[in-house]
């Protein structure tokens, strides 16, 4: 309900009505949201007061344009806190979706002067070079390359890979994953990413890399990822 007589914008009051409904589930991600006109109309409102709604949603992420056609509600992003160091499969699992993995390539090879740099070992020493799709209940959401030195971390596997690395190396090999520091920045999908990612070229993407840490400062993985924007958000907690 729209209160005309509240001291709160209506713009605003129509943008958490229409969250509202998203949030319980009576507009589905895909659904179409009826034109401008009709809710103008349905509460005596002006059209520009309703469009500012929109846009607003639209920046939000709760729903998107496609021109010609309408506006549409929008796939929730999955929220990752950067205040808990946890692997993507530990991630999905909590909260509650399908993690998956569809490996590119899983080979050993010579470590470059910068991948040698970010895991502590000799250039050229044997590092575990790891590409794959990460998935949530099927849909992609990453394209991430790993790192590992092979003499650190042994007896690594394909079949461990599809599985949790993270799970290994502490259950197996019983090392103690500490601290990670990660660098993001924003980006534009190139033609690789687009493909593996299911995405428009150019379409906004995050990329981050990541250094993981044992409890004795040991580097144990150095990453490199590929976040499609539209489906996956970073919060962080800061206190004063």
């Amino acid at each position: 309900m729209i209160k005309k007589d509240s001291p709160i914008p209506i713009y605003y009051q129509l943008q958490e009505l229409i969250k509202d409904l998203i949030d319980k589930g009576e507009l589905r991600p895909g659904d179409s949201i009826p034109p401008e006109r009709e809710y103008a109309e349905k509460y005596q409102i002006s059209r520009m007061t309703v469009r500012q709604a929109f846009t607003q949603l639209v920046n939000d992420g709760y729903l998107h344009r496609i021109q010609g056609k309408g506006t549409f509600v929008s796939e929730r992003k999955i929220e990752q806190p950067l205040h808990r160091l946890r692997s993507f499969t530990e991630d999905m699992v909590a909260r509650g979706l399908k993690p998956g993995s569809l490996l590119i390539s899983f080979e050993i090879i010579p470590a470059t002067s910068q991948i040698a740099s970010q895991l502590g070992i000799q250039e050229y020493g044997p590092v575990y070079e790891i590409k794959r799709i990460r998935l949530a209940d099927d849909v992609p959401m990453a394209l991430e390359s790993n790192y590992i030195s092979a003499n650190l971390v042994k007896g690594l596997t394909e079949q461990i890979v599809k599985k949790s690395v993270y799970a290994f190396i502490e259950e197996q090999l019983n090392f103690q994953i500490d601290h990670a520091s990660q660098v993001i920045e924003s980006s534009i999908a190139n033609q690789v990413e687009a493909k593996f990612l299911k995405i428009k070229k150019g379409s906004p993407i995050m990329l981050i890399q990541q250094q993981t840490f044992l409890k004795d400062g040991t580097p144990v993985e150095y990453v490199r990822s590929s976040y499609r924007a539209d489906r996956y958000k970073f919060m962080i907690e800061m206190k004063r």
